[in-house]
């Protein structure tokens, strides 16, 4: 019994030792028989069209749109629109209460009359002493004749001393008061020309105790939409002239809209004015309007306003700048959503693509194709540049490039390639890690593709 429990034993542990031989024969015939090499992806350069964009998004605004406030304080008592009414120039939107600067009004119109009233008093005292010093010059002219013919009665012994010194005496005090009409003239002279500023001062006053008076009707300046109504009648609301004032209204055109986006810093040089875009409202599905760039913000939209003691300098933060791209009317031409016509309301959600360059008939590939690499390794400084690796007789072979202009899938080789060339397009980890110059290839099977896609 003993004896066939070795035999079955020693029977068994040869059948394991031939079952571990057979799979190891296996495993390596079949890796003798795998392909060797490094799987990756091949894509042809060819020569094709590039459109290079920019993406951002926003929202919608009317072109023009004017906020209405009042100059102005006190209470509406005039309401005579509602948001959304369509109104034009000059029409009138509302009243404020006009009591308080019509007291002001009938005030500076008292305060002038007073004014005019001293100016006329000071004219009628010029007059008068006028009148006065033409009454002297007859007095002096009549004593000095008599003071002359005394002279010669004088000389003859006719006369005394005493009535040849009253004639000169008498004309000396013609004189003095002619000199003191004189001055009186000068003084209502200075008195009315002071009454002539006093009328333009409340001449001035008056007219802006009038202006104001008119400020409290508030008219349209400019055609619109009203689509902003911030106030009810009976509201007090506050003048500019105080302080920042209380927004009352807005008045836009809807006629003419336009998308707000923030672009960021990387892509703001490429944006020119003029520059064409497509445009995809949220609320219209499956269309896409047309528009062109019209503005550029000299200043980034989160420093804007700010000086530089003042402005942040984190620059960790995001730093976009705001561009303004009107809507072509004739791409919504055929679209009227209301009453009135519109079709964009202001706040629309929009996304646009700037067309910044376009490129026709130029040499491309795969824009993932596009690798980094250091080519002067014993150098102590690491420069890193852009290379393509070709397939080439199941090896890789890493050329320098330089690159142009990439839309989303495809990017221009203006130097390093040529047309027709095999280049490496995946995988990614090949690409952006593994693949080094004289790297062992096999292309990847297209049945392995359609698997992958599928």
């Amino acid at each position: 019994m003993a004896t066939k429990k070795k035999k079955s034993r020693k029977w068994l542990i040869i059948g394991l030792l031939l079952i571990l031989a057979a799979i190891a024969a296996a495993m390596y015939f079949k890796n003798a028989s795998a392909p060797k090499g490094l799987e990756v992806e091949v894509s042809e350069s060819e020569t094709k069209s590039i459109r290079e964009s920019v993406s951002a998004s926003g929202r919608i605004y009317p072109e023009v749109e004017v906020v209405i406030s009042s100059d102005v304080s006190g209470e509406i008592v005039d309401l005579y629109v509602e948001e959304g009414d369509s109104v034009v120039a000059g029409q009138l939107l509302l009243k404020i209460d006009p009591e308080a600067y019509l007291s002001s009004v009938e005030r500076g119109e008292a305060d002038l009359n007073n004014a005019k009233a001293q100016q006329a008093m000071s004219r009628a005292q010029i007059e008068t002493n006028k009148a006065q010093r033409e009454e002297l010059t007859t007095s002096l002219i009549q004593a000095e004749r008599n003071h002359k013919r005394n002279q010669e009665l004088f000389k003859q012994e006719v006369i005394s001393q005493a009535e040849f010194d009253q004639t000169l005496a008498e004309v000396e005090s013609v004189k003095a008061r002619m000199r003191s009409a004189e001055a009186s003239i000068r003084s209502a002279e200075e008195s009315a020309l002071g009454s002539s500023f006093s009328v333009k001062s409340s001449e001035a006053v008056l007219k802006e105790l009038r202006t104001n008076l008119g400020r409290t009707a508030i008219k349209a300046p400019n055609s619109g939409i009203i689509t902003s109504l911030s106030v009810e009648k009976g509201e007090r609301v506050v003048g500019t002239a105080q302080m920042a004032g209380t927004e009352i209204m807005r008045i836009s055109n809807l006629s003419t809209m336009e998308v707000q986006v923030e672009v960021s810093e990387n892509d703001i040089l490429k944006v020119t004015e003029n520059d064409l875009a497509e445009i995809e409202v949220d609320a219209y599905l499956d269309r896409t309007f047309t528009g062109y760039v019209t503005e550029i913000a000299n200043s980034a939209s989160n420093v804007a306003g700010t000086t530089s003691a003042t402005a942040s300098l984190n620059t960790d933060q995001v730093t976009n700048f705001i561009v303004k791209i009107r809507i072509d009317p004739n791409s919504y031409s055929d679209i009227g959503v209301d009453s009135k016509g519109y079709a964009f309301r202001p706040g629309m959600s929009a996304s646009v693509d700037i067309i910044t360059e376009t490129k026709d008939d130029i040499l491309v590939i795969p824009i993932q194709s596009v690798a980094v690499r250091v080519l002067d390794k014993e150098s102590k400084d690491e420069e890193y540049e852009e290379v393509v690796f070709v397939y080439e007789a199941d090896t890789a072979r890493m050329i320098p490039v330089t690159t142009g202009i990439q839309d989303d899938e495809f990017i221009h080789i203006t130097e390093g390639l040529e047309k027709g060339v095999d280049v490496i397009s995946g995988p990614y980890s090949a690409l952006s890690k593994e693949l080094d110059n004289g790297t062992e290839l096999r292309k990847k099977d297209s049945d392995d593709k359609v698997k992958e896609e599928s």
